[in-house]
């Protein structure tokens, strides 16, 4: 064993025969020794006397402190692209289907990549640190990346990938003509660190395989606590690229043929083309070529020099474990972002919604997870920020936080309190199993909070499980009037911090009902193919218990800053269509939640939420303000300002809702020159009106 690399002389002596194109039987033939003794040495199970190492060097063309140094001797093989050949049956793929299952945006890719990585957690005492990288080339830097990455060899099969007629074609003629005129290409690096890194075999079972090789292959080793299970998440890499390539450099956190650092490989999709009157079938790799026989021709991933690394932008910041992937020629294909600066706040914000619960660490552990996005051009680097959960999720961090430190309370008295209640799960048992189990009851933990009076993002409850992940948000049902406008987490499975034989189940059964998005607990062909008949059922009670619990937590208003005296928030009061007895009636609007104040000016400032029942024909309805005074009639005021807020939009003072909507939000202000006495010595009704056309 080397004292300076600690490695051991049978990986070596392994990966020069490699290199060398040189089989265990003909080294043997050499020495000469028998060929059980070499297999012995590569094995690791015995290492040969010093004279027989002097008779490896000199067949290898060394010397002996070579071997005693464990130094590469075998002459590098240069970097080639190898292009899978076109199947001989005449079968043919325009484009990975799979890269279709997403939206190829940065808000994607960043949630499937960074979800990826808390799946490979290495070291479950510290967090993963994932750190995206915007990288602007032009001039000199982009040539010199252009050259190291072999793109005059490329060029032949974009341009013939580009001539057909497909619609991966044209998004390549696009890229190309792009490159051409600006001159200009972005570069997006996905680092992660304190993740296992690419390990395993070139081409049979592992991480490395699972990513570079195949598709659909979830091979995830953390297993129970795994966010995905359709292995689509890492198509999202290639899918953000306007050029389908994706260059990868892996710090393995176990050795691969005796080393860790630098595994590098590079993976290219296109569809299928013609080049010089050959056929392609669309997959390409970039590595060194293979010299074994039964892959002879292939290109191989390769441990790359430092150099080669600085040239294709793959530089890693430390030695711990982890994958670094460019996506060359990164976009964002939703078109909301085309400038840096755009790219960089769409990346910052997808992190800190799909993973701020993560970020979060109590008094017992730190967080699972720390994300960083830099914005780089031609090597000088122009804005480096941390995503910070607390400044993007107030409320919500704050709800998290008080869960992690144990100071939650059973009801909310004032407004920055933490209220919890545990909501029933029950799993129904697995199909072949009916008779030995009869599944099991979890408790799922909730939090609210109160949220601010202008929170447009109040009122819904975050679903999360696993290695808490926002899974999706819903707005609780049939909230009562009046009730406090809250923030809410909905903590499922291992997102409760428990490790118990409950917790497992119910991870396995929130899983198999997520889509390939993993963005809803919903019906799947995996739920009802695993499960015994009526697991969605055992989804929808899940959901009504969530919603019960919210009502509960949030039925009565609770003490906060900015909502003025008890006095005041008692005079709101709202009416449906004006008429006693129709309101909450089968088959008209009914009231969700209604909230609102009198601000400095005397107005009455409103927040109605509606529900509404399934109707063929649009909703035309007037919303009227009135003032409940002691005596005589309810005299109208006037609206300073109406506001359609959510699924809604306002026509000539009417609030019109489209058929088929089922929910809808609006918000007003009143005029104080039309009221007849003060705002704060009134109740305000707000009236709803069915207007002239309004559906039945």
């Amino acid at each position: 064993m080397s004292p300076q690399h600690g490695e051991i002389f049978g990986s070596w002596l392994a990966r020069q025969l490699h290199q060398a194109g040189m089989t265990q039987a003909q080294l043997a033939d050499k020495i000469p020794i028998t060929r059980a003794a070499v297999s012995a040495w590569v094995n690791n199970r015995a290492e040969p006397r010093p004279e027989t190492q002097r008779r490896i060097a000199e067949i290898l063309g060394t010397d002996p402190a070579s071997i005693y140094n464990r130094t590469d001797v075998a002459p590098k093989k240069p970097l080639q692209w190898h292009h899978r050949l076109a199947h001989k049956d005449g079968g043919r793929e325009y484009g990975n289907a799979a890269a279709f299952a997403f939206d190829a945006d940065l808000s994607a890719l960043a949630r499937e990549a960074t979800q990826n990585s808390l799946d490979e957690r290495y070291d479950s005492s510290k967090p993963v640190r994932v750190r995206y990288t915007l990288h602007e080339l032009n001039g000199q830097h982009l040539d010199t990346f252009l050259e190291a990455v072999n793109w005059n060899e490329l060029r032949g099969h974009y341009e013939q990938a580009a001539a057909a007629g497909q619609k991966v074609s044209h998004s390549l003629r696009a890229a190309l003509d792009d490159l051409d005129e600006r001159n200009s290409l972005v570069l997006l690096k996905v680092d992660d660190y304190n993740a296992a890194g690419l390990t395993g075999d070139e081409y049979g079972d592992g991480r490395f395989a699972a990513v570079v090789r195949r598709q659909l292959d979830s091979y995830k080793e953390s297993g129970k606590q795994a966010g995905g299970s359709y292995g689509l998440g890492k198509v999202t890499l290639w899918a953000t690229s306007r050029f389908s390539l994706v260059l990868m450099n892996s710090t393995l956190s176990e050795p691969h043929e005796g080393r860790t650092e630098r595994r590098v490989i590079g993976r290219l999709d296109l569809p299928w083309r013609e080049v010089d009157e050959l056929a392609f079938a669309g997959p390409a790799w970039f590595g060194q070529r293979e010299t074994d026989p039964d892959h002879e021709g292939v290109s191989r991933s390769w441990w790359a020099d430092d150099q080669t690394v600085h040239d294709l932008h793959l530089e890693r910041l430390t030695k711990e474990p982890g994958t670094s992937f460019l996506i060359v020629g990164a976009h964002d294909a939703s078109g909301d972002t085309v400038q840096l600066p755009e790219m960089h706040e769409k990346l910052v914000k997808s992190l800190a919604d799909n993973f701020w619960a993560a970020m979060i660490g109590g008094r017992d552990g730190g967080p699972l997870l720390e994300a960083t996005v830099v914005t780089m051009r031609n090597g000088q680097t122009l804005v480096e920020e941390r995503v910070d959960p607390h400044a993007s999720h107030a409320a919500l961090s704050r709800a998290f936080q008080a869960y992690l430190d144990g100071d939650t309370v059973e009801e909310l008295t004032s407004g920055t309190q933490v209220a919890r209640a545990d909501v029933r799960l029950v799993v129904p048992p697995r199909r072949g199993e009916a008779g030995k189990k009869k599944g099991c009851d979890h408790d799922a933990v909730l939090l609210v909070t109160p949220a601010e009076e202008d929170d447009d993002e109040a009122n819904r409850v975050v679903y999360m499980r696993g290695t808490r992940m926002t899974v999706t948000k819903k707005r609780p049902r049939d909230l009562p009037l009046g009730a406090t406008r809250f923030h809410a987490v909905l903590l499922a499975g291992y997102a409760t911090g428990r490790d118990s034989g409950d917790v497992a189940l119910a991870e396995q059964f929130l899983r198999a009902s997520e889509p390939p998005e993993h963005d809803d607990w919903e019906h799947t062909e995996e739920l009802t193919s695993v499960y015994v008949r009526g697991a969605l059922s055992r989804l929808r009670e899940f959901r009504l218990e969530i919603d019960k619990a919210v009502r509960q937590l949030v039925g009565r208003r609770s003490t906060s800053k900015g909502e003025g005296p008890a006095a005041l928030r008692e005079l709101l009061k709202l009416d449906v269509y004006g008429a006693t007895g129709s309101r909450g009636a089968q088959g008209v609007p009914t009231v969700r939640n209604i909230s609102g104040h009198v601000d400095d000016t005397g107005a009455w400032n409103v927040r109605v939420d509606l529900k509404l029942p399934n109707a063929d024909d649009p909703w035309l309805l007037t919303p009227v303000a009135k003032f409940d005074v002691r005596s005589g009639g309810r005299p109208a005021v006037d609206w300073k300002e109406l506001i359609a807020t959510e699924n809604c939009r306002m026509e000539d003072g009417n609030l019109v809702i489209g058929a088929g909507v089922r929910s809808a939000t609006f918000s007003g202000v009143t005029d104080p020159s039309t009221h007849p006495v003060q705002g704060s010595l009134a109740r305000l009704v707000v009236d709803i009106q069915k207007a002239r056309g309004g559906a039945v």
